[in-house]
């Protein structure tokens, strides 16, 4: 289906659940998880803020012994502290995610929105507690690891499988 009869289609859906809504009738054409762009798969990132966390302490006890030792600056030393702490909060409270949609798979990398066509994948390799789109040219690998991101891998593989299905991509499992 093209885009513009895909958006004649959903405003008549919406204008006839309106009408259902209204005379007490079931809705019709819901969907669960899928949002008008595509699924969404969110994680958590954990190991980063992590580090950072063990970092802040560290340098709060480095910065408590060269306080004691008179060399220090002890309002250097929190701001120092603080900022590693605000940024460990950032990092964990942005979740990483990974959006399938028709034609087009998009997650955030380095601080933008990074997107492959399907014709820009080579394969999809789907393993026990993570996923990986190799790409044909730019850039590495993209991978989504239970372990690292806390993706839900087992929903992942399934949609990207439908996704390969739809898009002539291979599927590897592993």
């Amino acid at each position: 289906m093209s885009r513009s009869w895909e958006r004649k289609v959903s405003k008549n859906m919406s204008q006839l659940n309106k009408q259902r809504k209204k005379q007490g009738q079931a809705i019709l054409g819901t969907t669960n998880t899928s949002t008008s762009d595509g699924d969404v798969f969110k994680g958590r990132k954990y190991v980063l803020p992590i580090i950072l966390l063990a970092l802040a302490v560290l340098y709060a006890l480095l910065g408590l012994a060269t306080v004691d030792a008179g060399t220090g600056s002890k309002t250097m030393n929190y701001i120092g502290v603080s900022l590693y702490i605000l940024l460990a909060l950032m990092i964990f409270l942005r979740k990483p995610y990974l959006k399938v949609g028709r034609s087009t798979v998009s997650t955030f990398k380095f601080n933008r929105e990074r997107k492959l066509t399907a014709s820009e994948i080579s394969k999809i390799r789907i393993l026990q507690g993570s996923v990986v789109i190799e790409n044909k040219a730019r850039g590495g690998n993209w991978v989504f690891s239970r372990l690292i991101n806390r993706y839900d891998t087992k929903a992942m593989g399934e949609r990207l499988e439908q996704f390969a299905k739809v898009n002539n991509i291979p599927v590897e499992h592993e």
